[in-house]
């Protein structure tokens, strides 16, 4: 009979990994599952009730996963290998980085980066604890991206900074299947289960969750729900608010059609502690089939401005929004504006939520029905056909007086109809064009993502094949070079994307070089205005100076 054996993965990349392996163990009938700490605590007490004899995990989930279930535990280890691969990646980042983590992983790091050279800083901490405080003063020391395990990197992207996860390697996976089968051979299979009972005195509520400082859930009383509404990643953004705070927090969610607020305190009771959520379900947005979509979450990646053109824009953008005026945000498709507007809601939501409305979907009369107290900032897009809409300005009036920010979004320019009373404050952003010197931050931050998500093995670009991309640049949108930035990554064999695995890759679109001259004036002036452009490499900038117009008059004429 094959010994039982299920591996909890911690995140996804893992997987794949773990399936190559698994042939070569024919003695082992493996189950897996995905899910870190509280999911994959949950998943290794399910696994253990359907017969599960030995549980395999990785680092803090392992640690978690010892403490709740009563069959043995084995520990994936980092080999030198998953070290020195993934310390490698993480310094080709352009910013200040940091390793944090526990002994196990920054002892071998510091040994590595002294023989490598490597510009890496090692943070070692002693308990789950210490990372929010210490990663709040890396940040705040100009570090702008986080190398460690799992709890660590998902910290750090709820704090803004990139977080790069240390992953494990095939040989590492293997070994610790190998252990499996030691460990099963001298441990007794009659161990049971053990049920710890906990008297935890509690005050009565409709919504309410105990959990334990595991983040277990060890009590739950839901009236207004069939059953725990919140995610593995809100529980997470609650606790990273407590641990911050250190005091009563509250957030405000978006589950399905309605507003979930949370409440939460934490509070020790025999030595122990425990997280309480008190949690009030709000109405339903009977509106939100009609363009309008809300957004609570603040893990998102850093955004990029190694540019003077993209400072400039975060710059400003920055300082009128601490003003409380109402932002324009004028740009081609695809530059980056909604980004940008969650970049910012990241860092002044305070838990609040942002809307986005699609003013083209939304029937007249609902804009004054959304409930706006939890909401900090509106992202408004589509105006072009309701710009002297009353309903519109004393709604974008109102969001202003209540100092929730406000973003207007288009890729026309909107002055000559925008009301005089109402100041508008236009902002251009830069195309891809425009913003050269982001090229190589976005590329490695593209790379790094595509690396943790399946596993690919390019790590970094050549020059050449750096250069190849800006001569392409004039012609591409960020999400254009993402996309080529990810084909690269799945089909480059080498650790280092070459500019013949670009070329197989990029499609190029023939570009007409005459003039059609049989339109209309306004299609003739449009014809010109795009021939100007191919000759200066889609560069609005310096077409709009050729011409003689200013950059706004030039989008609004590519635009009617």
């Amino acid at each position: 009979m094959r010994t039982r054996v299920h591996i909890v993965a911690p995140y996804e990349a893992m997987i794949p990994i773990i399936q190559d392996c698994i042939p070569q163990f024919p003695q082992l009938a493996v189950k897996l599952n995905v899910g870190d700490l509280a999911k994959g605590v949950e998943h290794a007490v399910e696994a253990e009730k359907n017969g599960a004899q030995i549980i395999i995990s990785r680092g803090g989930t392992a640690k978690l996963i010892k403490h709740a279930v009563s069959i043995p535990v084995i520990d994936v280890q980092l080999s030198g290998y998953d070290m020195i691969r993934s310390l490698t990646l993480a310094s080709q980042f352009n910013g200040l980085t940091a390793i944090v983590g526990f002994s196990n992983i920054t002892s071998g790091a510091q040994a590595i980066i002294d023989l490598m050279d490597l510009p890496l800083k090692v943070y070692t901490i002693n308990s789950s604890e210490e990372v929010a405080p210490l990663l709040l003063e890396l940040k705040a020391s100009g570090y702008r991206q986080i190398v460690g395990d799992v709890i660590t990197v998902n910290t750090a992207k709820t704090y803004g900074l990139e977080g790069f996860l240390i992953q494990s390697g095939k040989e590492s996976i293997m070994r610790a299947l190998e252990d499996a089968q030691l460990v099963y051979r001298y441990l007794s299979q009659n161990q049971t289960a053990s049920v710890i009972l906990n008297n935890l005195a509690t005050q009565e509520h409709p919504n309410l969750l105990i959990l334990n400082d595991h983040n277990k859930v060890i009590f739950e009383s839901l009236a207004d729900f069939e059953r725990n509404p919140l995610t593995e990643n809100q529980i997470h953004i609650i606790n990273t608010n407590l641990e911050f705070h250190q005091s009563k927090v509250q957030n405000v969610f978006m589950v399905d059609d309605y507003q979930l607020t949370v409440t939460a305190h934490e509070t020790t009771l025999d030595n122990q502690n425990y997280k309480i959520y008190y949690m009030e379900k709000g109405n339903p947005y009977s509106f939100a089939q009609f363009g309008i979509k809300s957004y609570t979450e603040a893990s998102i990646e850093p955004i990029v401005a190694e540019s003077p053109a993209m400072q400039a824009v975060l710059k400003n953008t920055k300082a009128l929004h601490e003003k409380h005026e109402a932002i324009h945000l004028l740009g081609e498709p695809d530059s980056g504006k909604s980004f940008l507007i969650k970049h910012l809601h990241q860092m002044y939501s305070d838990g609040g939520l942002l809307l986005q409305i699609d003013m083209s979907q939304l029937p007249p009369g609902h804009l004054h029905n959304i409930p706006l107290a939890k909401v900090r900032n509106v992202e408004i897009n589509h105006v072009e056909h309701r710009i002297q809409d009353q309903e519109l300005l004393s709604f974008v009036e109102t969001c202003l007086d209540m100092k929730i920010g406000v973003f207007i979004l288009s890729e026309q320019a909107l002055d000559d109809h925008w009301p005089l009373h109402m100041k508008l404050n236009t902002i251009i952003m830069p195309s891809l064009a425009d913003r050269q010197e982001d090229l190589p931050a976005l590329i490695q931050q593209f790379l790094s993502r595509y690396h943790q998500q399946y596993g690919t093995n390019a790590v970094k670009i050549k020059e050449d094949a750096l250069r190849f991309i800006r001569e392409q640049s004039a012609q591409m949108t960020v999400s254009e070079l993402k996309h080529l930035v990810k084909q690269a990554a799945l089909n480059e064999r080498d650790f280092v994307i070459s500019t013949e695995t670009l070329s197989r890759l990029l499609r190029q679109r023939p570009v007409s070089n005459t003039i059609r001259l049989d339109g209309t004036l306004k299609e003739i002036e449009k014809e010109i205005i795009e021939y100007v452009l191919r000759e200066e490499n889609n560069n609005q900038s310096k077409a709009a100076e050729r011409l003689g117009i200013n950059r706004a008059t030039l989008w609004r004429k590519l635009k009617e």
